[in-house]
């Protein structure tokens, strides 16, 4: 069968039986009939996924698999790669979307008659939704492969120009293989929807792929489709997975054009969006900056997401280009390329946001063309995200809105917003409800306002502010909010100040509270010991360590998040080692840096994957209290016994930590001790955050007036 060459691999098959990887392995050893590996290597085998459905099918293993997990191997393992399997099962998706009764004729019979009559089918369906399915020669575009064909340049964009869209009906060899997926994904289609099965099949292969792609998150997407407001024809030319028109209030009057210089994600992209709405979907692939595949475009909206701080972005081939309306782009300024092919694709009057790197308000280099759209009324606003809004997200990334002049603008002024205050702890994104908020607010009330009759923009104190252009134009044209903005007020005023000094004083009160009884001398007890990993061989308490990947959707335990005593805040990339997710009662102990930490895992706590350079304890509740475990564990001549050291780091081994062999009763009465100087511990902790706040509330309230000295 042609699905042999679909390969799998242990996790995969962990997935499949609903089991761990160690059950794998166990099968592996105990049944002569398991499935030999077909490729891998020797520490990480594939299997032939038919093969292996078949034996665990016998095995009665394979009842309970979900269809998406069966439909998602298959797309992983398909012998042509993960990104040709997907643009064949979109391509299905989208004929089922569109003529679901003409797939139920096709798809009848054997895989050889699906695979002789689909293209066909799909060429009916595509070539009205992407183009005329005709290459710039001339010649059909249909019978070769999506991802193949959209290797070469597509551009599809004005109706005088004879272009090869990015999306073709693959040829029937190239179906034959991918046969059992696209069943597949019809069954899952007919549970969920075709729009529903292929954004998980596209989500699944984003989050096991994240250094491939950068991507848009949603919330932004959304946050930049509404400050470009209501539009008919929109454009994104750098479309990468198609986040940013994706956000955009679908209407079946609509033209979207999109390209990228990745031929596989203009298609994917393609596909995706003629899901997604009924606007007709214009889509090309190649060098945006050197081949625009929409020359003759005037938008009403563009949208961008655009590569930061690209050299070879054309500096030397495009000098004389018509684009560089308000200047010629230094090498470095790339960013300010993307800025005026924005402009240049805009009809008079349209707008456009793209997301900027923060250095591009403020490099000396671009200083001049800043100047110029600021003199001309094309930069609208610069909006200041929090940390964390999107990759890289250890800067706060800047989105500029502009507009492309229809008239010299009476009064010019730039709105300059900044949301950095709400940034959140951890990686889980910034408060994306206020951001959204503030940042709307502000820009619907600077845009409508009428300058003409005297309107002015009533300032937002550290958020938003609308600054006349004139004051901008002095030598560096510095647009970063935060060098216009003066700070919020020292923690919303002297009242607030007031109320963190309050919740200090009651969290010091409880720390006294808390704080430990004397204590009596005594000599050193002289119990019998056991160490962790006697109790895990005896069963007393199972071991696990953390790995490097799982579902990316799962917020990740990190060694950071255990030593700071704050909640989870990582995350991983989805592959195919199984994650390990923390239970109530477990103990996590992290096995880098030679301090001795332990800690317990509460209901707020569980559920989250266990991060890298971390072991997990999880003790039988009928031997061993969890309180009495993590207790001991941290002792400092137990935690100095069980490490060892290399030239950079300590590394602690954790079967080699002991404990004494109480009774339960007896385990209870130590673990209840412990429990409270953990809770100490935490108040302690949370008095240290209430000092800093207070601290710095008070500094920025006496140097910026808000706080008297007296």
């Amino acid at each position: 069968m042609q699905d042999n060459a679909t390969e799998v691999t242990a996790a995969g098959i962990a997935r499949l039986a609903g089991v761990g990887r160690a059950a794998v392995s166990n099968w592996r050893r105990r049944h002569a009939d398991f499935p030999k590996p077909v490729g891998g290597t020797e520490t990480s085998p594939s299997f032939a996924l038919a093969e292996v459905e078949a034996w665990l099918r016998e095995q009665g293993k394979l009842a309970e698999v979900p269809l998406r997990e069966r439909v998602w191997q298959q797309l992983a393992g398909h012998p042509e790669g993960p990104v040709t399997a997907l643009t064949h099962a979109g391509c299905v998706l989208l004929l089922i979307h569109a003529r679901p009764t003409v797939w139920l004729e096709v798809s009848a019979g054997t895989d050889e008659r699906l695979a002789e009559l689909l293209p066909k089918a799909l060429d009916e369906v595509l070539a009205p939704r992407f183009g005329e399915g005709r290459a710039a020669g001339g010649e059909p575009a249909s019978g070769r492969g999506a991802a193949s064909a959209a290797a070469e340049p597509a551009v599809h964009a004005a109706p005088t120009v004879n272009a090869a869209p990015a999306v073709h009906a693959p040829a029937s060899s190239q179906l034959l293989a991918s046969a059992p997926l696209l069943r597949g994904a019809a069954e899952l289609a007919a549970e969920t929807g075709a729009r529903q099965a292929f954004e998980f099949l596209l989500g699944r292969h984003l989050d096991a792929n994240p250094r491939q792609y950068t991507l848009t998150p949603a919330e932004l997407a959304g946050l930049m489709a509404d400050l470009a407001g209501p539009a008919r024809t929109l454009l994104d030319p750098a479309c990468g997975t198609g986040a940013l028109l994706r956000a955009v209030a679908p209407r079946p009057d609509q033209e979207l054009y999109v390209q990228d210089s990745a031929p596989e994600l203009a298609a994917l992209t393609a596909l995706r969006l003629a899901l997604h709405t009924p606007a007709a979907v214009h889509a090309g692939a190649g060098d945006t900056l050197r081949a625009d595949a929409h020359p003759g475009l005037r938008a009403d909206a563009v949208l961008c997401h655009p590569p930061f701080n690209e050299r070879n972005w054309g500096h030397d081939e495009l000098a004389y280009d018509p684009r560089w309306e308000y200047g010629f782009p230094a090498r470095n300024e790339s960013e300010l390329a993307w800025v005026q092919h924005a402009l240049a694709r805009l009809k008079d009057g349209g707008s456009a946001v793209l997301l900027m790197p923060p250095a591009a308000a403020s490099r000396r280099s671009g200083r001049r063309i800043r100047a110029d759209l600021l003199r001309r009324g094309a930069l609208r606003a610069v909006v200041a995200l929090p940390v964390g809004a999107a990759p890289p997200y250890n800067i706060p990334l800047h989105l500029w809105v502009l507009r492309r002049p229809d008239k010299a603008p009476a009064q010019p002024e730039l709105l300059l917003v900044d949301t950095g205050q709400y940034a959140t702890e951890g990686r889980g994104g910034p408060d994306w409800r206020a951001v959204r908020g503030s940042v709307l607010d502000a820009w619907q009330a600077y845009d409508r306002r009428p300058p003409a009759r005297g309107g002015t923009f009533e300032e937002r104190p550290g958020l938003a502010r609308a600054v006349p252009v004139i004051d901008l134009l002095d030598d560096d044209v510095d647009l970063a909010p935060a060098r216009h903005l003066p700070p919020p007020a020292a923690a919303d005023g002297a009242g607030a100040l007031t109320d963190v000094r309050e919740r200090l004083g009651e969290t010091l009160r409880l720390t006294a509270d808390l704080t430990p009884p004397p204590v009596e001398a005594g000599r050193p007890a002289r119990w019998p010991l056991t160490t962790v990993g006697e109790l895990a061989r005896g069963g007393a308490l199972v071991l696990r360590t953390g790995g490097n990947g799982g579902h990316a959707r799962v917020p990740v335990l990190t060694d950071h998040d255990v030593l700071a005593g704050t909640a989870p805040s990582g995350t991983l990339p989805e592959s195919d080692e199984e994650a390990v997710l923390t239970e109530p009662g477990d103990i996590v102990v992290p096995v880098l840096g030679g301090g001795s930490v332990a800690r317990v895992i509460d209901d707020a706590t569980a559920g989250a994957a266990l991060g890298r350079n971390l072991v997990l304890l999880r003790p039988d509740p009928a031997a061993l209290d969890p309180w009495f475990l993590a207790g001991f564990l941290r002792g400092t001549a137990n935690n100095r016994q069980a490490s060892s050291y290399a030239s950079t780091a300590t590394r602690l081994d954790v079967r080699r930590l002991q404990l004494p062999r109480l009774p339960l009763d007896e385990q209870r009465r130590y673990g209840a001790r412990f429990r409270a100087l953990d809770d100490f511990e935490r108040a302690l902790r949370h008095a240290g955050r209430l000092g800093e706040q207070l601290v710095r509330g008070m500094y920025d309230g006496l140097t910026d007036g808000t706080v008297a000295p007296g």
